[in-house]
């Protein structure tokens, strides 16, 4: 084991740093804090050819057995104004700075555009490779560039939007660069004529109920945490990921199909045609909500979220994930798709 020159930590648990709670092992730990360490790691003839695991907050992610190699867990932190032109301010955030503490801190220096996707969890790293998105907003509408370090070539990428390949909840991270680039830092766009995105019914209620008729970006925010807060578990409380599964996106014709079926049903146009159904409609349809199939089920109150109810193992995860996507194509004809990354 080549310890010489890195702390490694070996036969390592993951529990703790993934929000599922899965207890997974890892051949060997790292937290990763700066650029050259990242570098030395490139370097090293043993350690660059181990598998690697890139880890931030482990909100995405499910542990499906033990890791046989290393885990590298990006730490650096800092959070910073990098300039400014007539439109926008630019900020930048580590990628290993907590995605709600960005949200924050841009609030606190009274720039809005980040207020809507308040209280996701996991860190600024993992932003742009999710294209993580709430209420209306996605990462990319406020993206301008991102820094990351390639393992293959041993060089600093910098990419813009268009290099990013975003997509719903994709980006070319998943693909291309999956496993062999890292995010350093990210650079956002936060625009100075800034207007509130309230066209999700949620968000416009708790607003009319708290008696604001024109919000600033600190009171959607509020909303935002509110909505989330009543609707979403704690992972530090119960152990889950989030929304699991993808809002798939139909075409106009298998949506009049099943709207004509199932008058209720959620839906929202696309720009290309299509329709984004409502994954949580459909599970809940399906009689999955509040619903358990050993250590795992879908969390009471919001039938999107898989969660752990003690205990839970990858393969768990695996079991519930896949029983509820049979029995949404069944009904629906519709392929439901995970969020997280399996590993």
């Amino acid at each position: 084991m080549p310890t010489a020159n890195f702390p490694l930590q070996t036969d390592f648990s993951l529990r703790r740093h993934n929000t599922l709670g899965i207890d997974a092992m890892a051949r060997a730990y790292l937290p990763i804090s700066s650029l050259a360490e990242l570098k030395e790691i490139g370097a090293d003839p043993q350690l660059s050819q181990w598998p690697r695991l890139i880890l931030g907050g482990g909100s995405n992610l499910v542990l499906t057995q033990n890791f046989d190699g290393l885990v590298l867990h990006i730490c650096n932190q800092g959070i910073e104004i990098v300039g400014e032109d007539a439109d926008a301010t630019y900020v930048r955030a580590a990628a290993g700075e907590s995605w709600h503490s960005l949200v924050a801190w841009t609030l606190a220096q009274g720039l809005g555009g980040l207020e809507n996707l308040s209280l996701i969890p996991g860190n600024v790293g993992a932003a742009p490779i999710q294209n993580i998105g709430a209420y209306g907003v996605e990462m990319q509408d406020r993206f301008h560039a991102l820094t990351a370090f390639d393992f293959v070539s041993g060089e600093l990428l910098t990419l813009g939007h268009e290099d990013c390949a975003f997509a719903y909840r994709d980006s070319i991270f998943k693909h291309r660069l999956r496993g062999r680039a890292v995010v350093i830092d990210v650079t956002f766009s936060l625009p100075k004529r800034w207007q509130a995105n309230v066209r999700y019914g949620d968000i416009a209620q708790e607003l009319k109920e708290r008696g604001i008729a024109v919000p600033n970006a600190l009171d959607v925010s509020n909303a935002v945490i509110a909505i989330r807060t009543r609707k979403l578990p704690d992972p530090a409380v119960i152990g889950n990921a989030g929304s699991f599964f993808k809002n798939p996106i139909v075409p106009i014709a298998q949506r009049d199909a099943l709207l004509t079926q199932y008058p209720e049903l959620v839906s929202y146009p696309q720009g290309d045609g299509g329709f984004k159904l409502a994954a949580g409609w459909l599970i809940d349809q399906c009689g999955w909500k509040g619903r358990s199939l050993g250590a795992v089920g879908m969390y009471q109150k919001q039938a999107l979220v898989l969660v752990n109810l003690g205990g839970a193992t990858g393969q768990d995860v695996v079991r519930l994930s896949q029983a509820v996507q049979a029995d949404v194509m069944a009904r629906f004809g519709v392929l439901l798709e995970p969020e997280p990354i399996f590993v």
